[in-house]
């Protein structure tokens, strides 16, 4: 799938190219901050999906939508929530409200081509915003996740990483066929588990992980056990 992104902020590219570049399939082939130059291209080159902002100098995004004569598959990326009825009328496929995440983003490209099945690389994949850059990593490679109140920290099979967040936040976003919950501070990957001690987790490096009792009941269920 052959992309353009139209957007004034700089940063807003960068958001982009880094999810296409992590999604099988999509290809960025042009990106541009002025709309004159990005219409013109558009005008000689068939493309399959333009991410358009909307609030830009000189022309808004919805005029330039308006005014091509071969409109590709457009998704609107946009701080602005006022627009949705607009982008409804262009059948728009998607309307992104900045900041987005790349859950919310593979939503906006899975109704450009529905699946039947969830595409398993997508399902593997947690983005996560480290200082100013955004890092894809493999979900399947997160040993632990342990919270402190807006804080959780993410140890990987080769890094670990500090990020704000909550505990219950990030497991909204994690797949649950590799993660189980045993304590109020505690996420584990079932993959690392060796064995249960008493009321403890032992994972395959030693590691001892506590059980809270209110998790146990569920805990041992998703275990099989």
């Amino acid at each position: 799938m052959k992309c353009v992104i139209l957007d004034d902020e700089p940063f807003a590219h960068d958001v982009l190219k880094h999810y296409i570049a992590q999604t099988p399939g999509m290809t960025l082939v042009a990106q541009f901050r002025n709309a004159v130059e990005a219409f013109e291209y558009l005008e000689s080159h068939q493309i399959d999906l333009l991410f358009l902002d909307i609030e830009m100098p000189l022309i808004n995004g919805i005029s330039f939508l308006k005014a091509l004569k071969h409109r590709p598959s457009t998704i609107f990326t946009t701080a602005f929530k006022d627009y949705a009825f607009e982008g409804f009328e262009l059948g728009v496929a998607d309307y992104l409200l900045k900041p987005f995440s790349y859950e919310r983003f593979i939503k906006a490209i899975d109704k450009l081509s529905p699946r039947s099945e969830p595409n398993s690389a997508f399902e593997d994949q947690l983005v996560i915003r480290v200082k100013d850059s955004y890092l894809t990593i493999k979900q399947r490679d997160i040993r632990l996740i342990e919270g402190n109140k807006d804080y959780i920290k993410i140890i990987t099979t080769t890094e670990t990483y500090l990020l704000y967040h909550t505990l219950k936040g990030i497991l909204d976003k994690l797949n649950q066929k590799y993660f189980i919950q045993s304590h109020r501070s505690y996420l584990v990957n079932k993959l690392v588990i060796a064995r249960i001690v008493r009321d403890s987790l032992v994972l395959n490096d030693q590691q001892f992980i506590p059980i809270g009792q209110a998790y146990k009941k569920q805990l041992m269920e998703k275990l099989g056990i």
